[in-house]
């Protein structure tokens, strides 16, 4: 067994796809895909399940991935110890649905870069299904997702609060809403709503705040930071947790703005940090996740 194969697992593994770890190593997808199976009959096990749309960790490979990323990290280590400049970096993934990503996610891999020079943060914007797909199949490490208080959590997955807030509307400063203390439903009702596509957590909550009244959906997008930018183009409102607007650039800058919603006072939407529970962590996995429960705790108090 070679530290190469284990090195070319973990990309196939990041990346979903022999064809695109082939790429990133130089590698001919033949050779690589020769290698990992030298690998699977030497552990006697398959570790990838082969399919037209990519492959992914089987589940024996998954139960093998923590132990195969610690090796790869006591690599790391040594090589670090005995003062090599050019060493392999180690990559985390993270997979995340938008929200919050400048007030939280640019100080966090600003943080962690600091104190890990060579490890690269890879930030894929996904929605929450395909996050916690990933995270089970060992694509990502940590996946940020909204979730509404009162949901069950997803089992299989450790899954901690980092901030918790309002559904509030998200407008700009010249619109007819921002005049008003607080927006009732029929004001909503009465502009462009920029709502999120099927599949996420505010779709799924405009929706039920609605109870069945027909809006003006004029446009639906991909997340968070699109529905902001739409906002501040003036095509419409969009529903957004307060953490998602408050800090962010374009409410900074006096481009957008947000009013708390009066019909709903009592809904909480929580910004959650989940991994996939194992026995053994990455350790730039651990700090990684260390570094966003710190500036969680900052952000959350600066937010108060």
């Amino acid at each position: 067994m070679r530290t190469e194969q284990l090195e070319y697992i973990a990309a196939v593994t990041r990346l979903g796809s022999l064809r695109r770890a082939a790429e990133e190593l130089r590698l001919s997808q033949p050779a690589l895909s020769e290698t990992v199976r030298n690998l699977e009959r030497e552990l006697g096990v398959d570790l990838l399940e082969r399919k037209r749309s990519g492959a992914t960790m089987s589940a024996e490979g998954r139960e093998l991935l923590p132990h195969i990323i610690n090796v790869l990290d006591a690599v790391d280590r040594l090589r670090s110890a005995a003062g090599e400049q050019h060493r392999i970096s180690r990559m985390v993934r993270v997979g995340t649905v938008n929200a919050a990503t400048v007030p939280l996610l640019i100080p966090v891999v600003r943080d962690f870069r600091t104190a890990h020079p060579l490890t690269q943060v890879e930030v894929v914007a996904a929605q929450q299904t395909e996050i916690h797909r990933a995270l089970s199949e060992g694509g990502f490490d940590l996946g940020l997702v909204n979730h509404l208080d009162g949901d069950d959590l997803p089992a299989g997955f450790e899954s901690t609060e980092l901030l918790s807030g309002r559904p509030v509307v998200c407008v700009r400063p010249d619109s007819p809403l921002a005049a008003l203390d607080a927006v009732t439903v029929d004001d909503l009702l009465t502009q462009p709503v920029i709502a999120m596509r099927t599949g996420y957590v505010m779709h799924r909550y405009v929706h039920r705040l609605l109870r069945g009244r027909d809006a003006a959906f004029s446009y639906s997008t991909d997340g968070a930071e699109m529905g902001k930018l739409m906002v501040a183009e003036g095509l419409g409102a969009t529903v957004l947790p307060d953490f998602s607007v408050r800090g962010d650039p374009l409410e900074r800058q006096g481009t957008i703005t947000y009013r708390p919603i009066v019909d709903d006072e009592s809904t909480r939407v929580l910004l959650m940090l989940r991994r996939r529970r194992a026995e053994s962590v990455p350790r730039a996995a651990q700090d990684l996740h260390e570094v966003f429960l710190r500036r969680a705790r900052e952000l959350g108090g600066a937010l108060m």
